[in-house]
């Protein structure tokens, strides 16, 4: 299984990031300073410049106030829309 930045699965996921994001009224920058990260690596991972590994993916999803497990199952199966799960907020956790 070739690594691709551009297979349909890799642009539904970073469209589906963008989408939440939006959805929760964040800006890039907004998301970069919850994650500690400059604003570059969100634009990097939504515009398909890098792809996420599964830690960094958890802790976008915390990032963006979404259940990883809601926006996974969201991914594997695109023709569906955003469940509540993502739609709603959920409340925000903080690190220890």
């Amino acid at each position: 299984m070739p690594k691709s930045l551009r297979t349909p699965r890799q642009e539904r996921l970073q469209a589906l990031l963008a989408q939440v994001r939006k959805a929760r009224k964040l800006t890039q920058s907004d998301v970069a300073k919850r994650l500690d990260r400059p604003q570059s690596f969100v634009a990097k991972y939504e515009g398909g410049e890098r792809r996420l590994d599964v830690v960094e993916f958890v802790e976008v999803a915390e990032a963006l106030e979404t259940d990883p497990c809601a926006l996974l199952s969201n991914l594997l199966h695109a023709d569906e829309p955003l469940p509540p799960a993502i739609q709603g907020r959920r409340p925000r956790r903080t690190r220890a």
